[in-house]
């Protein structure tokens, strides 16, 4: 076929793919797609004795299980030097993985001006290390009251707890939206997105996390989505979530929950967040008694499932 002939003839079959009623309904039908599916390398851990895996096997397991990539909590790494942070990436990308979240423990629902400086400084440590291992995306709380001093007690009163004697919860907001805005800065600089988590205290609803986010209203503080932390009615709860989400934390409770069980309807909430066009990462959360080497695949393939 001669130059002039073959554009003649791929122009004349352009044109009609463009005409074609087939494009059409094609052009206006919504795509599926997956959502890559990582997991918490506490599902490993659980906060059980004896049983805290290091990064390194977590990212191995992972890999072997078939995940797409890891959320790393912070309390469980070994060191922060920049050596093991480096090692940890190497890890992941050699296993064909993704480092996609970490997860730190702070709070700032406090009278005391100088704690409330304490887990700001911790929060922007965390910023740094999520940027040196190459993370988009770090999970912060609120924090809460503190007055229920029992972890299993505030799980037994649904994360319900007294306020502190003589403040309000107004004066929380305030506490909470002064040292987020706080942090604003460093994770501007590095290019990590805070992600805060319907979590206990102000947190508890999604009421309380829209308010933070409404109130500061930055493209660099969104939602982290724990479909396990709303007890009753939660999937209403979790579309009020949906379109400020950058990453969504699954749970599983294979054996019984650690604390609490939530019976969740996984393609249910896929359904709603594709409604959404939620694009990212689900993060498995296992937080059963069953021994994870069978709860986590089992967990993987619902998710698999759901988010397909």
């Amino acid at each position: 076929m001669r130059r002039r002939e073959f554009f003649t003839t791929s122009a004349a079959i352009a044109a009609a793919a463009a005409s074609s009623p087939t494009r059409l309904i094609a052009a206006d039908k919504p795509r599926r797609y997956a959502n890559p599916i990582a997991v918490s390398t506490y599902s490993f851990w659980r906060f059980r004795r004896d049983s805290k895996l290091t990064i390194e096997k977590c990212i191995d397991l992972a890999a072997e299980y078939g995940f797409d990539g890891v959320e790393i909590l912070h309390i469980q790494m070994e060191s922060e030097e920049n050596g093991y942070l480096q090692k940890l990436k190497r890890r992941a990308f050699t296993n064909g993985l993704d480092l996609c979240g970490f997860s730190t423990h702070q709070g700032f629902v406090s009278p005391d001006a100088d704690v409330r400086k304490k887990n700001v400084d911790h929060t922007i440590r965390c910023i740094e290390l999520a940027h040196q291992l190459g993370i988009p995306t770090i999970r912060i709380n609120t924090g809460r009251w503190r007055t229920t001093k029992s972890f299993d007690e505030l799980m037994k009163n649904r994360g319900i707890e007294p306020r502190l004697k003589g403040y309000t919860d107004e004066d929380g907001f305030k506490w909470v939206i002064d040292a987020i805005e706080q942090c604003l800065p460093a994770a501007e600089k590095r290019g990590v997105l805070l992600g805060l988590e319907n979590h206990w205290g102000l947190g508890r609803t999604p009421e309380g996390v829209l308010k933070i986010l409404d109130d500061i209203d930055s493209p660099w503080l969104r939602a982290t989505m724990d479909t396990g932390n709303f007890f009753e009615d939660p999937y209403d709860k979790l579309e009020l979530m949906a379109p400020h989400t950058v990453l969504v934390q699954a749970k599983t409770y294979y054996g019984g929950g650690t604390w609490y069980d939530v019976d969740l309807d996984y393609p249910r909430i896929g359904e709603m967040l594709r409604k959404h066009q939620y694009r990212g990462y689900v993060s498995l959360e296992f937080e059963g008694k069953e021994d994870y080497r069978t709860a986590i695949p089992k967990s993987l393939a619902v998710l698999r499932k759901a988010f397909s």
